[in-house]
């Protein structure tokens, strides 16, 4: 959407003047894709039609091929391989990839980027690559630990003589009483584990459970102290099951980005000038072949004891049309490593170059040996025009008055849907500035003198050109 600029004078200059809202008044913000919540399809697959479900509307043969994908990640089968979303600008290519990884959960990392990132001034074009993609490989530890797991209901720290001085006292051990369902038990701990509770911020009545390595993790609050507020930031759980001492299955999630950045950061000292040095040193480290070598040893090393489980993620890069020869063969040599995340790409271009050739043109601007599977997302029709509109209107809080939503699917089928959906937001300022609470067909009609779509605006640019002497 842009705003337009003529030089011709207007009769009737409008100025508007929107009044702020209340500081007392709390709004979360709506982004682009805050409706997408899945791809909407059914328990055999196919898209459901009759409702925006998932958030979505139309595309019923992309969301399709997008839902056996699905099925392929979460079985392990498309590991390696790439999928290419191809389809005019606005037609949901973003919202697909958003929708996988809905449908994916929150445990299959997944990690999107854009194509033009890999021009970074701070590492190499390779090196981008490579880190999104190691970011998209997830590590699943499982790890049976002795531990002390109850609710906290004595925390004393005992003081001695500082032997070091003279004057005060130091922590000599922390008595620490731990309750579970099965009984009680009071433990002797080091002062070093009472600090850790210390900056857990660890009081009484809190679930904790205390690794025989002196880590300590905070689970949440007694539900014994559960007050009766309807809303309130604190995690209430339950009394732990068994004895205070048992042993307990942990899960870890990492990436192998995790890993790679923890050891490529170097461990400085305490000193002064090691302090200084970390603050001047660069925010990226380039990380070297040999060191996610060591990474992959120790990570297969893991997995063949059993200790760990590898979990293969997505990488989704938009506008790949924007990489070069160079990417695309580093591209090729990532998808053949042993481990490898699926990788679904993203473009709106038809026939183009090859970024980094010189006559090198190949459907989409990617060479042929990427091409091997296409999804094409279809342009809307007006009546899905018109339900993404309503669907947007109902995330949005906004009320429209009648012929508004025919006015803008008219304007979004001859423009582009992002254009239509751009018009709610400021249309509903307008309404808001007039005293009325839903959206107008004068306010949209404001709107469209105001901000022209991208053609429109292309036109009026040719035409004073061509006016030119």
């Amino acid at each position: 959407m842009k705003a337009s600029t003529s030089s011709m004078p207007s009769s009737a200059p409008v100025a508007h003047k929107a009044p702020l809202p209340p500081s007392s008044s709390r709004s979360s913000r709506i982004a682009p894709h805050s409706h997408i919540k899945g791809l909407g399809l059914n328990s055999e697959g196919r898209a459901i039609t009759d409702t925006a479900a998932g958030g979505f509307v139309g595309q019923e043969n992309a969301r399709e091929a997008c839902g056996i994908i699905v099925d392929l990640v979460k079985s392990r089968r498309f590991s390696g391989r790439a999928l290419l979303l191809v389809g005019a600008p606005g037609t949901g290519k973003t919202a697909l990839a958003l929708a996988v990884s809905h449908e994916l959960g929150s445990k299959v990392p997944f990690c999107p980027m854009v194509g033009s990132e890999v021009y970074s001034t701070e590492v190499k074009k390779t090196e981008v690559l490579a880190e999104s993609f190691r970011r998209a490989i997830g590590l699943r530890i499982k790890e049976t630990k002795e531990v002390y797991e109850g609710e906290v209901t004595e925390m004393t720290p005992s003081e001695s003589e500082n032997p070091l001085s003279g004057y005060g006292k130091t922590i000599s051990h922390v008595v620490v009483g731990l309750k579970s369902v099965k009984g009680t038990k009071q433990l002797r701990l080091d002062p070093s584990i009472y600090e850790a509770m210390l900056k857990e911020k660890i009081v009484v009545g809190d679930v904790i459970y205390i690794e025989h390595s002196g880590a300590v993790k905070r689970v949440g609050r007694s539900d014994a102290y559960a007050s009766s507020y309807d809303l309130e930031s604190e995690t209430y759980v339950p009394l732990p099951k068994g004895d205070v001492h048992k042993r307990k299955e942990l899960v870890q999630d990492v990436t192998l980005g995790d890993l790679d950045a923890a050891n490529a950061r170097p461990q400085g000292g305490q000193d002064i000038m090691s302090v200084m040095g970390s603050l001047v040193k660069s925010g990226r480290t380039e990380v070297t072949e040999k060191l996610r070598k060591e990474v992959n040893k120790v990570v297969k090393g893991y997995v063949d004891q059993g200790v760990a489980e590898v979990v293969p993620g997505v990488v989704f890069i938009d506008e790949v049309h924007m990489l070069d020869i160079e990417c695309f063969t580093y591209l090729n040599a990532l998808l053949e490593s042993p481990m490898a995340p699926t990788v679904i790409l993203a473009t709106n271009r038809g026939n183009a170059s090859v970024r980094g050739t010189q006559d090198l043109v190949a459907p989409h601007g990617i060479p042929v040996d990427l091409l091997d599977r296409l999804v094409f997302t279809e342009p809307y029709s007006k009546d899905q025009v018109a339900r993404v509109l309503q669907l947007r209107a109902n995330i949005e809080g906004l009320k429209l008055a009648e012929g508004v939503r025919d006015m803008l699917a008219t304007e979004g089928e001859k423009t582009s849907l992002r254009y239509a959906l751009q018009l709610l937001a400021p249309a509903s300022i307008i309404a808001s500035i007039n005293d009325r609470s839903e959206i107008s067909l004068e306010d949209v009609g404001e709107m469209n003198e105001l901000f022209l779509d991208a053609k429109t605006s292309a036109a009026m640019i040719s035409a004073s050109e061509k006016l030119k002497p």
